[in-house]
């Protein structure tokens, strides 16, 4: 007896020599995303978790939960700051009325390009770790949606050509925008939108590419009006206790990971994004350009978002806007 004792426990010293991870040393994530599976991002949150799991030896094992299976979008930010779940992936102007400094990329014509967009966030990440921090998260990285652009049933010439339409509402930025063209607002998750499209709960929004392909809007939608409004960025998020309860070999692995996630989210959302304006001409979706007037229209809407955000983030916003319009390249 005694002498099986000992082999085995010389079996147990011998894997942990060969770096074989025991039961116990395992750490088991949940990851809640509210995006489809075959969606650009949820693929992207796929190869970070087998990234982590290399990184870290088998040590943290992440399974991503897609397409709001196991929150809703509005509720994986609360979930992760409770503890229901140690980490997830927000939509970050979705939590502007808790705080605008998450709604500074959803601010129409502030930042219209991949290039724009990335210097934004640089602006933006110092007072965004700040803040995650003091609510008790970190921030893993960030990847932006393609740029937004109108999805309507009708043609569209101006503003005017707006009112009184059912218009999508997912976040404080489109109901303002709903609010200044006077359409009527309408809250849909990405989950629900192609129901809520085809039985006519929503006749008009602005999303990006993206969401438009993935949500099938081709079936009951013809116009997308390319304005390249803004680029509104996803963040993976982990809960601090979470964070810390790893090792540092661990937590290195993880941020690691997390580095190669956000580089390579950035450069595919850019290669999908003309792809998927082929693919929605290819379901029969007319993609146009804005008229001079829309534009100006459009762009008048963002004025005013503007001023009102900087009035609402007070200098931790007037601070993002400087350092980003500081950061522009010289024309």
């Amino acid at each position: 007896m005694m002498k099986r004792r000992t082999l085995s426990l010389l079996a147990i010293g011998l894997a942990g020599s060969l770096g074989v991870p025991s039961a116990m040393a395992q750490t088991k994530w949940d990851l809640a995303s509210a995006y489809p599976i075959t969606n650009f991002h949820t693929e992207n949150l796929q190869q970070f978790a087998k990234d982590v799991d290399a990184a870290t030896s088998g040590k943290l094992k992440i399974t991503v939960h897609a397409n709001a299976s196991l929150f809703k979008a509005n509720e994986i930010k609360r979930a992760v700051q409770g503890g229901q779940a140690p980490a997830g992936e927000i939509l970050l102007p979705n939590f502007e009325n808790e705080n605008p400094i998450f709604g500074a990329d959803g601010i129409p014509f502030l930042a219209t390009s991949y290039a724009d967009s990335k210097r934004l966030y640089d602006a933006q990440k110092p007072v965004l770790e700040k803040l995650l921090n003091a609510q008790g998260l970190r921030l893993l990285y960030t990847v932006a949606w393609p740029p937004q652009g109108i999805y309507a049933k009708k043609e569209l010439a101006s503003v005017a050509d707006l009112r009184g339409i059912k218009w999508r509402a997912y976040s404080p930025a489109t109901a303002k925008i709903a609010e200044l063209i006077g359409a009527q607002p309408v809250t849909i998750q990405a989950a629900e939108l192609s129901q809520a499209m085809a039985t006519g709960v929503v006749e008009s929004m602005m999303t990006s590419g993206s969401t438009g392909y993935d949500s099938k809007l081709y079936e009951s939608i013809k116009y997308f009006y390319d304005t390249q409004a803004w680029l509104p960025k996803n963040a993976v998020i982990v809960s601090k206790k979470a964070f810390d309860a790893l090792d540092k070999p661990a937590q290195d692995g993880l941020l690691k990971a997390a580095a190669e996630a956000e580089a390579r989210g950035w450069k595919v959302s850019a290669e999908k994004n003309d792809w998927y304006k082929k693919a929605l001409t290819e379901k029969g979706m007319k993609i146009l350009p804005p008229s001079p007037k829309l534009v100006a229209d459009m762009r008048q809407v963002g004025d005013i978002m503007l001023a009102d955000w900087l009035k609402k983030a007070g200098p931790d916003g007037e601070a993002i806007v400087a350092a980003y319009r500081k950061s522009a390249p010289a024309k």
